[in-house]
């Protein structure tokens, strides 16, 4: 007898669900994000993936791919992360950063440094991880980061103040840090003109200009810096708050 005819397609899904069972396999579950819902995978070393909308298919895809994993949905999430995405605070959170190289990892923990509301420079991270001419390959790695919005690669802009590339576009980035309450038009403002810092001249200390400090000196008291060595030479110290000119952790 000719079955021939018989044969069809596996329906979308199904191998990566068999494997999922056969193999090692995160469990993932899915949540509200501050632009939409995320699908998150986790395991017993920390949360491993990050993918936004619901389709479990793609998730489950991306996984496969990526960290050569299966996915089984849950419906707990790890602990934490309900109230990291709300805060921002990610203390405590784990990470499963196994298969990044040990300079994407230095990139991504320095990307959780940054505090919600908050923006730095990728020169910025560069010189955080004790390599300032890695620029360029900073942008790399954020752009290769597996946990986005819960690393919070979306806080990290251009030098000029522009909002800059996100692995789901710059409208989602944009909203996010709204969200945030982070005013991007004085970002982009500011960061076009050249300002990379302003200080307080009443307490002689000058700051990234999205740091919690630097937005309580009003106007009158602000002094605009182009340079970290301009900000010396004027007789202002550097902020312990918002470190802007970190040095390697």
């Amino acid at each position: 007898m000719d079955l021939t005819g018989l044969r069809t397609a596996a329906p979308a899904g199904l191998v990566d669900r068999i494997l999922a069972t056969t193999g090692p396999a995160d469990d993932w579950v899915l949540v509200d994000g501050p632009a939409g819902e995320l699908m998150v995978a986790f395991n017993e070393h920390g949360i491993s993936y990050v993918l936004a909308g619901d389709d479990d298919d793609a998730l489950a895809r991306q996984v496969r791919i990526r960290l050569d994993r299966g996915v089984r949905r849950v419906q707990k999430p790890p602990a934490g992360l309900v109230p990291a995405l709300r805060t921002g605070r990610t203390r405590g959170l784990r990470f499963d950063l196994r298969g990044r190289t040990p300079f994407e990892q230095a990139v991504l923990r320095a990307a959780l440094r940054i505090p919600r509301g908050e923006v730095r420079s990728y020169a910025w991270v560069a010189a955080a991880i004790g390599k300032p001419g890695a620029v360029r390959a900073v942008g790399s790695a954020l752009g290769r980061n597996p946990v986005p919005v819960v690393i919070p690669c979306h806080r990290v802009v251009r030098a000029d103040g522009r909002i800059g590339d996100y692995v789901w576009g710059g409208a989602v980035k944009r909203t996010i840090l709204r969200g945030e309450g982070l005013d991007i038009d004085e970002v982009e403002r500011l960061g076009s003109a050249g300002v990379v810092f302003t200080g307080s001249d009443t307490t002689r200390i000058f700051c990234v200009p999205t740091c919690k400090d630097a937005r309580r000196t009003t106007a009158a008291h602000t002094v605009s810096f182009r340079n970290a060595a301009a900000a010396a030479a004027a007789g202002y110290r550097p902020c312990l708050h918002c470190d802007p000119v970190p040095t390697a952790a």
